[in-house]
């Protein structure tokens, strides 16, 4: 018996650690219990030294002094505060009135609506909820299917995963052991080709399904000019004005700039323009922008200045990413005060709800510390590179085998504990089969985003339910009775979101340089046409300490590739001394 269990540690203690899950534990508490049980086992059997147990104090304080985790209060902080802000509802409104005259108009503003609060809280559960509470009623009142309302809701919440500033990446970045800029630069295209597949998916339903997204009516439109257009024209043109300058702001950069870095920079050019051009326009009461431009310029603007003040320093790299969160915070409280929202109560909520995120990331991180270094004392780490190494297809057959892994355990696990027990485990195997561990991560990352959407456990689908009705009730706008989301409505509604993600998850592998394009390129050294070049030592020249102080060496000094006379030994003192006396006169 005791021989079996020092043969297979390593399985055992996994094995241990899905018990204590299936237990009911807590994920920080059964990844120490794991840890510190097959540690002190490992001990007794003699197959681990008791010294070993003495690294772990100073592991737990490496946690602490980790910098990169600061990053996580600031933007989760900066993610509440602009979530109680009314940012969301800012947004929602405008945008849904400037595509409700279009079937699938609200969809889209969701999507659009939820790609830009991506990118500006990183938070999960601040997306879904607002835009669960804001849009979901509208979308009902106005005769949205409850599956397509409750899918592209819940699924464009979870573009938070993704989109930089990602929770999720700052972890991912901090278990593989590469840059939480890298990251974020990689994860920038991918992240809104996921947008756009999700909106293409709402043209398909549209087209297909016209009765399943309905336009808005004439009288739900309130933004409209005094004669009674929409105000649309204005719209366009500033729009055409500003992208032509983005454009052309984007060729004239050299070749070579990231791609991140271009499309950064190139729609802060072009956002620049339009706020300038709506400023004028308002200041000296030109008339030339309708009603809907202007609300639709004033309203974008300022949460798209804070993406360029998060990300553009990031990417820029003026800023690292806890740098950038700082900003981002600091942001945040200035677009609350001007929306004159901040109160004591708003930031004793937003600090709250940090505080107790926070703990939860640094809890789980003690906990698999503690478990990985049990793990990596009995061989763990070698066990589970035999056994993917060995499997058929080489990389390909690697990844195929982790990302079904990832998607099946994301229907119990979310993504932190994903981050934390499964990731360090896979990737030294990746690195040692040649992978990018930056691509490697984005990809994990997509894919760890379905952990938000599966049916029945998905967070995200918990969220939207929250706020969901349940019950039929009237409309206070329009007097109709709505009937009630059922939870199997909102599952139905998340399936076609999930397959979508797996889409993107095959995109990535069979088209890499989405991720690579962000980081730019890297100059790769040839190991083979290193050449080392040694100076023989009888070519070194022997340096006179005379020099050292000025003086000129002495004439009986020996000449070089000569062999050095004896000399008598004198106090340094001494020389010093007298040194500074020879340059006495010439200073003089």
């Amino acid at each position: 018996m005791i021989e079996f269990v020092q043969a297979n540690m390593a399985p055992l203690m996994f094995g241990g650690l899905i018990l204590f899950l299936l237990m009911g534990y807590s994920v920080a508490f059964s990844l120490a219990a794991a840890g510190l049980f097959f540690g002190f086992v490992g001990i007794e059997l003699g197959m681990l030294p008791l010294s070993l147990m003495q690294a772990l104090p100073l592991r737990i304080f490496g946690i602490m002094q980790n910098d990169t985790l600061l990053a996580i209060p600031f933007f989760t902080f900066m993610g509440l505060i602009l979530e109680r802000s009314g940012m969301a509802e800012d947004l929602l409104d405008t945008i849904g009135q400037l595509f409700g005259p279009i079937r699938g108009g609200l969809a889209f503003a969701v999507i659009l609506v939820g790609a830009m609060l991506a990118a500006t809280t990183g938070v999960v559960a601040a997306s879904v909820i607002s835009m669960g509470l804001i849009s979901l009623p509208i979308m009902l009142r106005y005769g949205y299917d409850r599956r397509v309302a409750s899918g592209v809701i819940a699924a464009s919440g979870t573009l938070a995963q993704i989109i930089p500033p990602s929770l999720v990446l700052i972890i991912m970045a901090d278990q593989l052991g590469k840059s939480v800029g890298d990251l974020y630069k990689g994860a920038f295209v991918p992240g809104f080709v996921l947008t756009g597949l999700y909106i293409g998916y709402i043209v398909l339903v549209a087209m297909f399904r016209p009765s399943y997204v309905p336009a808005l009516p004439p009288e739900a439109r309130t933004i409209r000019e005094p004669d009674g257009s929409s105000g649309l024209r204005s719209l366009g043109l500033l729009f055409v004005a500003s992208v032509g300058l983005a454009v052309a702001f984007a060729k004239s950069r050299p070749e070579g700039t990231p791609t991140d870095e271009l499309i950064v920079v190139s729609m802060c050019v072009g956002v620049g323009v339009a706020f300038v051009l709506s400023v004028i326009n308002k200041t000296f009461k030109l008339g030339l922008l309708s009603q809907m431009a202007e609300r639709v310029t004033f309203v974008l603007i300022p949460p798209l200045g804070l993406i360029f003040l998060v990300l553009g320093t990031i990417f820029l790299g003026v800023a690292t990413p806890t740098e950038g969160g700082a900003m981002g915070a600091v942001g945040a409280l200035a677009m609350a005060v001007a929306r004159r929202r901040l109160d004591l109560k708003l930031m004793r909520q937003a600090m709250d709800s940090t505080m107790k995120l926070s703990c939860f990331v640094v809890f789980i991180l003690i906990g698999s510390t503690v478990f990985s270094l049990a793990f990596q004392g009995v061989d763990g780490p070698k066990w589970v590179e035999h056994l993917l190494t060995s499997l058929p297809g080489g990389q390909l057959g690697f990844l195929i085998v982790v990302n079904i892994l990832i998607f099946v355990l994301a229907f119990f696990l979310d993504f932190f504990e994903l981050s934390f027990i499964v990731v360090p485990l896979l990737g030294p195997v990746a690195e040692k089969l040649g992978i990018d561990l930056v691509w490697f991560g984005v990809l994990l990352a997509v894919n760890m985003q379905t952990s938000f959407m599966h049916p029945p456990f998905g967070f995200a689908l918990f969220y939207l339910r929250s706020v969901a009705p349940t019950k039929d009730y009237t409309d206070r706008v329009t007097g109709q009775p709505i009937a009630k989301v059922t939870t199997g409505q909102i599952y139905w509604g998340a399936v076609p979101f999930v397959i979508i993600q797996m889409i993107m998850v095959g995109l990535v592998i069979a088209f890499p340089g989405m991720v690579s394009s962000g980081l730019g390129e890297k100059q790769e050294i040839d190991l083979d046409k290193v050449q080392i070049e040694m100076q023989p030592v009888e070519e070194q020249k022997e340096v006179d300490p005379a020099t050292l102080f000025g003086t000129e060496p002495a004439a009986s000094a020996p000449q070089s590739g000569a062999a050095p006379a004896p000399a008598a030994e004198e106090d340094p003192m001494e020389a010093v001394k007298r040194s500074l006396q020879q340059d006495a006169p010439a200073k003089n």
